[in-house]
């Protein structure tokens, strides 16, 4: 199939981005989304032109690396799909396909189509991590922990960090992000040690970094290929409630 492909070209993030519109011909309807920007890439070198620069890694919906807003859509079209497993049978011939970063304060476009999620990794950076000694894997895993809260901090782990959720969100907001992390750890006994002060730290710097606030649209859920759930979000906001609560209270 023949497709037109409308792509956000910009050279840093200094410089004005614009749209650039390129013939995609004879694609494989097998062929995976980055594969195509690989072929169109191709052509683009073989004609001594700048190819599409665009983040990938395991191209397995595993890493999160990828992370493109296809059609105003993050991800693509599909539920539960990253952008490096949307294959082009989601698509037909004569196709119109506009394909463009995340679009957030918090994530500045470093050329093309990559962005800079350094915040995220500074939100981890706070306080996303046990740092109590529990031993070796197997004094970790005879901890009884009820199946309830496997089941919900296994949930919350599946967060790959791609940035959907801000990307989707009217607001910006990475509360859906922040929360899974947050979730996942405090279910555990390993992270309660660290509770409180990982709640604060991690929603002070989520603030610090200047995403939005959430306005329970519900968008972030929709657009997480993990399909992660608002509930942490209402669980994590509890957790900050109780630590702000508790450490006025001591």
């Amino acid at each position: 199939m023949n497709l037109t492909l409308r792509v956000w070209r910009q050279k840093n993030r200094e410089s004005e981005g614009r749209i650039v519109e390129y013939a995609a011909k004879d694609v494989s309807p097998d062929m995976s989304f980055l594969e195509l920007l690989d072929v169109v890439n191709e052509g683009l070198i073989h004609n001594g032109e700048e190819p599409i620069a665009f983040d990938h890694d395991c191209r397995e919906g595993i890493c999160g690396s990828c992370g493109l807003v296809i059609n105003g859509a993050p991800h693509g079209p599909l539920r539960a799909t990253t952008t490096c497993q949307l294959h082009m049978r989601s698509f037909k011939d004569g196709d119109v396909l506009t394909i463009e970063p995340w679009r957030a304060s918090a994530f500045p476009v470093i050329k093309d189509l990559v962005v800079d999620r350094g915040a995220f990794d500074r939100i981890i950076q706070s306080g996303g991590y046990v740092s109590v000694s529990t031993g070796g894997v197997p004094d970790g895993n005879a901890i009884p922990i009820p199946k309830t809260d496997v089941d919900r901090a296994m949930d919350a782990a599946q967060c790959i960090g791609c940035g959907a959720c801000v990307a989707a969100c009217k607001n910006a907001s990475a509360m859906l992000f922040t929360a899974a992390k947050v979730t996942h750890l405090g279910l555990l006994p390993q992270g309660q040690v660290e509770r409180e002060r990982r709640v604060l730290a991690m929603v002070g710097t989520m603030d610090e970094e200047g995403f939005g606030n959430c306005t329970n649209i519900g968008s972030c859920e929709a657009a997480c290929p993990k399909e992660i759930s608002l509930d942490v979000i209402s669980r994590m906001n509890r957790e900050y409630l109780r630590a702000v609560w508790k450490t006025k209270a001591g």
